[in-house]
Parts: structure tokens; C-alpha cells; sequence
């Protein structure tokens, strides 16, 4: 009773009262804000596994990371810089270009208008050793394609699937029909790795999760690693921050509270 806590569960966490088992919960680190702990643990533990225990990062190779301005990507940068001489590619639309090599990416590419396959092959022409993939549909293909040999693609979401606003349903069969597909003797010829990631699918691996939580809490008391807040809306406003996210204005997360921080501080003079 009385403990902060970060806490994981796979919905209804949009409300001002939530009820979940303790082994979901994680104790909070000291110093840390409550809008980073609600920013840390999903996109953390997400980037910590695929990076890690699936691609098993090294010193001196390299990383595509799609969407590396939103959580997870941003998440993904700050943990490939605790590895020393990690080359890291990202794509994002070109006014956050600026943020993201100031965060460590050596190579931001503009997947709006390059085909971001051609411009890391221009820098790296046998192409990366770990390329993590939220997009689905042919860009899984483009993204085994740009494997090197023992390379590893982790695909660990379908953003393809949703395209603006609204279900676009010709879009969504477009990508479910160009979804990449390799068998096990197809793969024994390329000599690199497919894994699937979804941390929904983890519910009973307390011990496993609870590992990955233990050691990105010391990676963030030792400065290492910090969740990076977009922006905060209360909860009346949150049409607003799905389209800050739908738009892709977002660098960072988009944290809802239920109330504007401003409103709390007025009642508390009242």
C-alpha cells in the first residue's frame, strides 16, 4: 500500500481507477516522474528483447529501426548506445531528422520520399545485421533483403494495416497479401533469422518479464536510458493526442493523464 508503481496489462488502462494482479506490477525507481514510468515499461521491455535477446546486438554492427521517433524507436536508440560502435539507421519524416541524430542516429532516412532500402545500401552496401519491423506487408520482404549473412529480422507489429484515420480496407488486404512468407529450407540458403515479438503474448512470463524490468530500471538509475515524453494530455483531450500520434507529429510518447496538470494545482490553491 502506498508503493508507486509502473504497471503492465494489455488494455482498459485509459480510465482513473485500474485493477491488476501484483506480479504486473514493478516498483517505481527513484527520481522518476509518473509520466516516464507510464512511457518506460511497454516500449522498453519491447526494444530490450527484440534487440537483445532476439537480435542479440553486439559492438560494431548496425540497426534499421523503423518509426524511430515514436516509442519504441526512441526506446531502441537509447539502448543501441550502450553498445559501443552500434551503427544505427532510422526512418522518420524529415522535420524530426534533426532530434534524432542529436539521439545518436547516424543515418535518418526519410522513408516519404527515398526508398529507405536504397539509401542504406548507398551507406552500407551489404546491408545491416538487425533491422527491427513494426510495418508488416512488403516491408518485411525489403527488410530480409536487407539482412547481411547471420543477420536478424524481428517483426514486431503491422502499422501497415492502419493507414490514416480510417480502416482502409483495400489497404489493409494489400498488406495482408504482400505479407512476407519464408519456409525452414528457404532460410537454411540465406543464413539469417526471423523472430516475432509481441509483448501481449507474454502474460504469464512473470519471471522473464520481470528480468528485462530489473535491468532497464538500473539502466535508467544509471542515466542511461530515459523515456522521452512527446507530450501529455488529460483525458477530454484524448481525441487530440490519437491524432497527435495518427498525424506522426509525435517524437516520443504520447501520455494521457486524467487530468490537465494545470486544473490539479488550481483545486489544490482552491
Amino acid at each position: 500500500v502506498g508503493d508507486k508503481v509502473m504497471v503492465l496489462a494489455r488494455s482498459g488502462l485509459w480510465q482513473e481507477v485500474v485493477n491488476v494482479p501484483a506480479s504486473q506490477t514493478f516498483l517505481m525507481p527513484e527520481g522518476m516522474s509518473f509520466e516516464e514510468a507510464a512511457a518506460l515499461l511497454v516500449n522498453y521491455i519491447t526494444a530490450y528483447m527484440i534487440l537483445f535477446d532476439f537480435g542479440n546486438l553486439r559492438p560494431n554492427q548496425s540497426v534499421l529501426i523503423h518509426m524511430a521517433a515514436g516509442g519504441v524507436g526512441t526506446a531502441a536508440i537509447q539502448l543501441c548506445k550502450t553498445v559501443e560502435n552500434v551503427t544505427i539507421f532510422g526512418t522518420a519524416s524529415a522535420s524530426k531528422h534533426d532530434s534524432l541524430k542529436e539521439s545518436g542516429v547516424a543515418h535518418p532516412i526519410d522513408y516519404r520520399t527515398m526508398d529507405y532500402a536504397e539509401e542504406v545500401r548507398k551507406i552500407s552496401p551489404k546491408g545491416v545485421d538487425i533491422v527491427l519491423d513494426p510495418l508488416g506487408g512488403s516491408d518485411t520482404s525489403k527488410a530480409f533483403n536487407l539482412l547481411k549473412p547471420m543477420g536478424k529480422l524481428i517483426t514486431y507489429g503491422v502499422a501497415n494495416l492502419l493507414t490514416g484515420q480510417k480502416k482502409n480496407l483495400m489497404a489493409m488486404a494489400k498488406t495482408w497479401w504482400n505479407q512476407f512468407s519464408i519456409n525452414a529450407l528457404q532460410l537454411l540458403h540465406h543464413n539469417k533469422a526471423v523472430c516475432g515479438y509481441h509483448l501481449g503474448y507474454m502474460d504469464e512470463e512473470f519471471e522473464l518479464v520481470g528480468g528485462v524490468v530489473a535491468k532497464l530500471v538500473n539502466l535508467y538509475s544509471q542515466g542511461k536510458i530515459k523515456p522521452k515524453i512527446d507530450s501529455v494530455w488529460p483525458f477530454d483531450q484524448v481525441a487530440d493526442a490519437m491524432r497527435q500520434m495518427q498525424e506522426k507529429k509525435n517524437v516520443g510518447k504520447v501520455i494521457l493523464v486524467p487530468e490537465a496538470p494545470k486544473e490539479e494545482s488550481k483545486k489544490e490553491e482552491n
